[in-house]
């Protein structure tokens, strides 16, 4: 690409043991990213094992159930990130059609009877053991990489200063097809995440803003023909209505919310104290291992507490950021970029759930909530964010 004043580059495939000591990987990763995100998934661990400790139900009588399996999401999730980095994200650019093939066959197949509901969606495939593996989460990553592939090939080639329309529309085809499927599972909240990621990314590729001035009108005029037609489920319609109007049904479809505000407000400055919550241990708050699992930090570990992660997520955000800003190929940007909206948005829609500003979608909140799919989708992202900076180019 024009403009590059670079002399060398960091190596492009199994990474670990090819650089000089000087430059090892070891050296060149981004600390404060990793840190914020250990720190993250360790708050969550405490938070999942206080909302879940006491409910037998869940548990089968074993108090340390879900902290047990939060903690070993937590490690494979580490383990992908580890794999990520050393198989590098310029490697795993190879791999994308295939990664891409196999995400759409994953969520495909929720949809035949390996599928399984869970609170209204259909969208997960039941596992052996007991485990459930939700597809729509991986094909975040795979909607990212593939979407990155296509709109920055020429580009870092120098054969374009930027993606022209057709191959645009090519990048906007793949990411519509998983959606399209996710979209009949239904699951609104993923579809709500990978359009915020589609976003994000036709904003870092330099492409036409009328592309995204487009899509934004597309999705204005779809979301209303949606309404009207009545494609959304009644507990979808239920949701908005009561985020319309709190007070519309307190003890039905707006109970999650009045109880998650009651939870957070309870907390106060410092908190109730760590597993000395009322709301929690009185069980009010459904799904507070997923989904609502900020009230349990708002209820016992006070303002400060749920600052203290609000905080860490903004540092994994920065650190994003400057990773992007850094790279000077712009598939690494686009990668980056992709990451960064994914995170900002879902963070921003669980925590704002919690507080009653935006409708419950169903979307966990990163690092923190209880589950194997997203946390190992988080982790794999992590993962190829720390390549992009592992592997940027090294001037002389």
């Amino acid at each position: 690409m024009a403009g590059f004043s670079v002399q060398r580059y960091a190596p492009e495939r199994s990474t670990w043991g090819r650089l000089t000591a000087r430059d090892s990987v070891v050296r060149r990763l981004d600390w404060p990213l990793l840190g914020s995100a250990i720190a993250l998934s360790f708050i969550g661990s405490l938070l999942v094992y206080s909302a879940t400790r006491g409910r037998d139900s869940l548990t089968h009588g074993d108090p340390y159930y879900f902290l047990f399996r939060h903690a070993l999401n937590t490690g494979i999730g580490f383990a992908l990130m580890v794999g990520t980095i050393w198989l590098g994200h310029r490697t795993l650019r190879g791999a994308v059609p295939i990664m891409y093939g196999l995400s759409v066959v994953l969520v495909m197949a929720v949809l035949t009877p390996l599928g399984t509901t869970v609170n209204g969606a259909h969208a997960w495939i039941l596992l052996p053991g007991g485990f459930s593996l939700q597809p729509s989460e991986f094909t975040k990553i795979t909607i990212i990489l593939g979407m990155a592939m296509l709109l920055a090939t020429r580009v870092d080639a120098g054969d374009q200063p930027h993606p022209d329309h057709r191959t645009v529309a090519k990048a906007l085809g793949l990411a519509a097809l998983p959606m399209a499927v996710v979209m009949g599972m239904p699951d609104l909240g993923s579809v709500m995440v990978m359009a915020v990621i589609v976003l994000g990314v036709l904003l870092a590729s330099g492409a036409s803003n009328r592309w995204v001035f487009g899509l934004l009108g597309a999705g204005a005029t779809g979301a209303v023909a949606i309404w009207q037609l009545g494609l959304l489920d009644d507990y979808q319609i239920a949701r908005f209505a009561a985020f319309a109007n709190p007070a519309l049904d307190p003890a039905g479809v707006g109970y999650n919310t009045n109880q998650a505000r009651i939870a957070i407000g309870s907390g106060g400055l410092s908190g109730t104290g760590l597993f000395q919550g009322t709301q929690t241990t009185g069980q009010f708050v459904p799904e507070q291992q997923t989904d609502f699992v900020f009230t349990v930090a708002g209820e016992e570990l006070g303002f400060l507490g749920a600052g203290l992660i609000l905080v860490l997520l903004g540092v994994v955000l920065w650190r994003a950021c400057r990773i992007a800003r850094e790279t000077t190929e712009l598939y690494g940007t686009i990668v980056a970029a992709g990451i960064i909206a994914w995170f900002a948005f879902q963070a921003f829609e669980n925590i704002g759930m919690t507080l009653g500003i935006m409708p419950v979608a169903g979307l966990p909140l990163p690092f923190v909530s209880y589950g194997g799919s997203s946390m190992f989708a988080v982790w794999v992202a992590i993962g190829l964010l720390q390549s992009i900076r592992v592997q940027r180019p090294i001037t002389a």
